[in-house]
Order: C-alpha cells, then structure tokens, then sequence
C-alpha cells in the first residue's frame, strides 16, 4: 500500500492541536493522546498514513479509541497497553488478521490514539475516521449509516479487564459500554465497528488526520510569524467567527459517563454589549447568541483562546478566559436525514431543528 505521510514524535504535536480543534471542545485532552502516541512511535518506529483508497475490498479495517467524561481521562491516565490489548483480543475473536487501522472520532485524545496501535502493530493508519470531529456517543459515526455494526467489541481498563459485547444494534452498544466504562473507573480504551475495506471506502470521513497536521502547522506559523492565529485557522477550515467574548459562569457536572453543562459569556470589542450561551455534552453542540440560537450540531462549533489560537475544550473552561467562537461545515454525511436522525439537536433533547449554518441538506 502506498504511503501518504510517515507520522515521526514530532508529527503528533501539530496532530493533537488540530484534533483539539475539530473535537469541538471534547474527545479528551489532546496532550494525553499525545504522549502515548510519542511514547509508541518512539519505541517501535514511526507509522504509515495511508489513504482508504488503498485498501483491497476485502481487507479487514477496525477503529479504536478512549471512551469516557474527558475530566476523568485527564485525572486517570491509560497504562499504555490497554489498547493493544482490545485490538489483539478483537483479532482474535474475528479469526484473522487485520489490515489497517482507524481513526474511531477526530477529537483531542482520539485523534492520537490510533497511533498508539500502528506503531505497536505495523499496521497502516488509514487518513479518516468516523465522524470528522468528535461526538459523545459509540453510534454517532458515520459507519453506523452504512449498516455498519460497532461489534463484536472489546473494551479494556487500566486495571486488566476486558469486556467482551455483542449486542442487537449500535444504540445498545453505546449504552452497555457507557454503563461498563463507569464502573471502570470513568474511561476505557476499546476496539470496535470491524468493516471490511469496501465499506470502508463508503464510510469513511477523508482526511481527517491530515486535516489535522495541517490545522496544528497553521496555528504553529501563525505564532512564529507573529500573524493572527485564530484568523489563520479560521480560513484553513472555512469558519465564520460566532462570537468574541469573556467566560462569565460555567455550569459543568459529570452524569452518566457524561460532562454535561453550559458555559456563558458576556462580549467584548466587535460584540459589545451581547450574550453567548454554549450547550455542551462532551462536545459544544449548540450556540446561542442574545438568545437566539445561531448554530447548531452536526455543524462544528469550537472555541479558541484569543490572543494564542490555542482550542479550549469544554472541561478546561473557567471564569475570565477571553474566547472566539468559530462555526464550520459538517461532513456531507451528517447533513442527511439519517445524519440529522443520529446527531442532530433533538437527539440531545434540545427543543430545536437542525437549520445548517453553511447551507444544503437534503
């Protein structure tokens, strides 16, 4: 297979920022993600990014991630071999070898933890993954709208335990494993949604990992050459600027294997005298302004610090950081009925219709 890009340590600096970026305040501490991956390109050499064009048909292609609240990821640290072991007892239990690697969610920690199974594997790491940012929930991929199913699935701890489902569809998939992972401690790393490379090709979000090199490179020149950092991001992904503000309360509670909450901001310079308020559920999926709600998921909404660029995500936010909110494109796939069905604003129980802020839905 032909390789796109060959990830060195250093790559995954730029890599995890950008995940920041696209996890719309969730998927987890980006830093975190991180480390293991350095720590596992450093011990086994560097990995191959491949494109889901390459795979045969039949190849065998299985995603991994962390699942859990980002504020307990960053408090209770992975061993490092936790999902290694999901994805060797996954290839056990599907009896044959898999071929490629994959991207589960484009957000904070996960952008970064396929590394950790490609490095230690050989195996290639397909540029993609399941949703194009991050989202809260096992079902909300986009292999779910190609009939794809998240098991069988193996879920491990930090303690070595391993957890093993097969369940009727991906819904109760997603509330069997939420229900495992907290009385795991609040996090497990897992191997799930095994998909052959033809479905692959159908199903995958392209790109995503160079999306995310990219969005870290822009941030890093922006800084060195003393330019504007969030406009420099802004234009990479096509955003419009929601709002330009001031952290004025944040109201945040973990619930369920959930961070759950809402922060508000008062304006300053360009929004003046206006309110911003953000609902969030791991990921900000809906903004309000003077309260009027002006964007809402599957369009990605993200903050980021205003002086440095630097993404913010929903569990680091407290009183007095001055933010810029940006709104950018969904995948096409999520603006489709089923896409709209699976991760749209009703699904989360708001009282509102998807209405895209970037145009066309079918």
């Amino acid at each position: 297979m032909k390789t796109l890009k060959t990830i060195y340590a250093e790559d995954l600096e730029d890599i995890a920022i950008g995940g920041a970026i696209l996890g719309t305040g969730g998927g987890g501490d980006p830093y975190v993600g991180k480390l293991m991956a350095q720590q596992a390109i450093l011990k086994h050499g560097p990995v191959h990014l491949i494109s889901v064009e390459e795979l045969a048909d039949d190849a065998l292609v299985v995603p991994v991630c962390m699942m859990g609240a980002p504020t307990v990821m960053t408090e209770k640290l992975p061993q490092g071999d936790e999902l290694i072991n999901a994805f060797r007892q996954l290839e056990q239990l599907l009896g044959r070898k898999i071929d490629a690697v994959l991207c589960g969610e484009a957000g904070g920690v996960n952008s970064t933890t396929p590394f950790v199974v490609a490095a230690a594997t050989g195996l290639p790491l397909i540029d993609g993954d399941g949703m194009g940012r991050a989202y809260p929930e096992l079902q909300m991929v986009t292999f779910t709208m190609h009939g794809v199913s998240a098991t069988p699935m193996v879920l491990c701890d930090d303690k070595g335990n391993s957890l093993v489902l097969e369940t009727v569809s991906n819904q109760w998939t997603e509330r069997l494993a939420r229900a495992a992972t907290v009385e795991m401690g609040g996090s497990a790393l897992l191997a799930f949604y095994p998909m052959s490379g033809e479905v692959a090709k159908k199903a995958v979000v392209r790109g995503t990992l160079s999306l995310c090199a990219k969005l870290g490179l822009t941030l890093r020149e922006a800084r060195a050459n003393h330019g504007n950092p969030v406009d420099a991001v802004a234009e990479t992904l096509k955003a419009v600027t929601l709002f330009h503000g001031r952290v004025t309360d944040v109201d945040r509670r973990t619930v369920g294997g959930f961070a759950r909450g809402t922060a508000t901001f008062t304006g300053v310079e360009e929004f003046k005298g206006h309110s911003f308020k953000l609902d969030f559920q791991n990921e900000f999926l809906m903004a309000a302004l003077d309260g009027k709600i002006v964007c809402t998921t599957p369009d990605l909404i993200t903050l980021l610090d205003a002086e440095s660029g630097t993404p913010v995500t929903a569990d680091s936010l407290h009183y007095g950081l001055r933010l810029k909110a940006l709104a950018f494109p969904c995948n096409p796939q999520w603006q489709t009925q089923a896409g709209i069905a699976l991760v749209g604003p009703r699904y989360f129980g708001y009282d509102a219709d998807y209405v895209p802020y970037f145009g066309a839905v079918d």
